[in-house]
C-alpha cells in the first residue's frame, strides 16, 4: 500500500500548478516556509514512480502494470531543515535521482494512466486533508483539490524556463545544452496539455501568475498575497 508520511497543519489548502520550469517547487517551499505549511511536491510522486518502474522493467507505457506498482510502493516525504520535501522510495532517499531530464519525461509519461493517478490520488488527498498545506503540481487545482481556497497558476516563457532548467542541471554537474533542453520543455507542455486525463491547464477560478521577469521573492510576495486575501475571503 502507498504510504506517504508528513507532518500535519490547519488553516487553508493551497494549490499550486504550471508547466515545468516555471518555479513551481521553488516558490511552494518558499511561501510554505512563510506560511509554516506543509509542502507536498506532487510532481516528486510521479518522478518516484517512474524512477521505480525504470529500476523494475516496468513500461512507462503500461498503465495498469504501473497502478500495480505503485500501490506497493512505500513513498515517504523527509523534510530538511529548511522545509525542502526529500523524496523517499522504500525507505531509501532517491531525491537526488528524479530530477534528470529522464525522469521528468517519464514523469509526465507515467501521469497519463489513470491507475497511476488513483494510486496517489487518495494519498495526495489525505495529506491536504487537515489545511495547513502547499500542494504543487500539474493538475492539484482542477482534480487533486478542485475545492482549495488558494490556487495559483504559475507560468513563464518556454525559452526562460528552458534556461532555468539549464542552469539548473548545470549547477549540479550534468552537461546538458540550452537548445535540447528548450526542445525537451516544449516536448513535455506539449504532452502535459493535451493528454486526455486532467492535461495542465488553469483552474477557472485560479490566479495566473506569470514568473518570467520577476525575481523569486518577488513572486512569493505575490502568491503570498493571494494566499491571504483568499483565507480573509473565506472568513467573511
Amino acid at each position: 500500500m502507498t504510504q506517504v508520511e508528513h507532518g500535519r497543519g490547519s488553516a487553508v489548502v493551497v494549490a499550486i500548478d504550471g508547466p515545468a520550469g516555471a518555479g513551481k517547487s521553488t516558490v511552494a517551499r518558499e511561501l510554505a516556509r512563510r506560511l509554516g505549511y506543509v509542502l507536498v511536491d506532487s510532481g516528486a510522486l510521479y518522478r518516484g514512480v517512474a524512477l521505480a518502474a525504470r529500476e523494475r522493467g516496468v513500461s512507462w507505457d503500461d498503465g495498469d502494470a504501473l497502478g500495480a506498482m505503485t500501490r506497493q510502493l512505500k513513498l515517504a516525504f523527509v523534510s530538511e531543515p529548511d522545509g525542502t520535501p526529500r523524496l523517499q522510495i522504500d525507505g531509501r532517499d532517491r531525491a537526488g535521482e528524479i530530477r534528470s531530464p529522464e525522469i521528468s519525461m517519464g514523469a509526465s509519461r507515467v501521469s497519463i494512466h489513470p491507475p497511476v493517478r488513483e494510486a496517489l490520488l487518495g494519498v495526495q488527498r489525505q495529506l491536504g486533508a487537515a489545511g495547513g498545506v502547499v500542494l504543487e503540481g500539474r493538475d492539484i487545482g482542477t482534480v487533486v483539490f478542485p475545492q482549495a481556497q488558494a490556487k495559483i497558476f504559475l507560468t513563464a516563457s518556454a525559452a526562460v524556463r528552458a534556461r532555468r532548467r539549464v542552469d539548473e542541471l548545470q549547477a549540479r554537474g550534468e552537461g546538458v545544452d540550452y537548445e535540447t533542453t528548450l526542445a525537451d520543455v516544449e516536448a513535455r507542455d506539449r504532452q502535459d496539455s493535451t493528454r486526455e486525463l486532467a492535461p495542465l491547464r488553469p483552474a477557472e477560478d485560479s490566479v495566473l501568475l506569470d514568473t518570467s521577469g520577476l525575481p523569486l521573492d518577488e513572486v512569493v510576495d505575490k502568491a503570498q498575497l493571494i494566499v491571504q486575501q483568499r483565507m480573509e475571503a473565506s472568513l467573511s
